[in-house]
């Protein structure tokens, strides 16, 4: 599949620091330039983090983000899948993988190169789960890694779980979002139990001192809306 391709299937094409970006209806950006796929946040394994605490949620959160990965890779066929940091949701998620997840995980990552950036939830990864694993990366003019800093340019983080609320017509929608300016890109998480955080809160102030562009994820296409038209919860 070519590059060009790759694009027109997806659903919104931007610049970032001089880097064509891509955005996908997953919660994926695809960097055509170097055939990259970047995720966040998948927190493979929350359910069972939760159950080991005593709280009792239903063990399918693995499978059904493995699912939504499988199914940006296989839409866009990368040569490198980049994972920006909190893959797993604790140290010890890796060791709880079922076997069919772990098979699933393997076959995804079966002839490109996989790295894992770290998180804050999984600051050290073993060997067993494939890739190579980093605390940040560079590729093109862009700075991947999991928390954002304040002042960074070309920065592609996670860590935030960015989602939107608008309102219109007296009927409101929150939704996962991309947060971009003109020097980074905060990705929304992919994890089917990780959560959001409203893109209105302060802790992106610091973040975007200019404002920023909530690119909301809808059913089947990607929605820019100015910061202004944003909902608090």
């Amino acid at each position: 599949m070519t590059a060009l391709l790759k694009i027109r299937q997806a659903t919104s094409d931007l610049d970032l620091q001089g880097c064509a970006m891509v955005l996908d209806v997953s919660g994926a950006v695809y960097l055509p330039d170097h055939d990259t796929l970047l995720v966040a946040d998948l927190h493979f394994e929350k359910g069972s983090s939760f159950a080991r605490r005593g709280m009792m949620l239903p063990p399918y959160d693995t499978r059904e983000t493995l699912k939504a990965l499988c199914a940006a890779v296989e839409r866009f066929d990368p040569r490198v899948v980049v994972a920006l940091g909190d893959s797993f949701h604790d140290i010890g998620g890796p060791d709880r993988l079922g076997d069919p997840e772990r098979d699933t995980l393997k076959a995804v990552q079966h002839n490109r190169d996989w790295i894992w950036v770290t998180g804050n939830h999984d600051r050290a990864l073993p060997a067993s789960i494939g890739g190579e694993v980093v605390n940040e990366i560079r590729i093109l003019s862009l700075t991947l890694r999991h928390e954002p800093a304040a002042g960074a340019i070309g920065e592609v983080a996670g860590h935030l779980h960015p989602v939107g609320k608008v309102v219109m017509r007296g009927r409101s929608t929150r939704r996962r979002c991309f947060l971009l300016d003109s020097n980074r890109c905060i990705m929304p998480a992919l994890g089917a139990y990780a959560g959001g955080l409203n893109a209105c809160d302060l802790a992106f102030s610091p973040l975007f001192p200019a404002g920023f562009t909530a690119h909301i994820i809808g059913t089947e296409r990607i929605f820019a809306i100015a910061r202004a038209m944003l909902c608090r919860d």
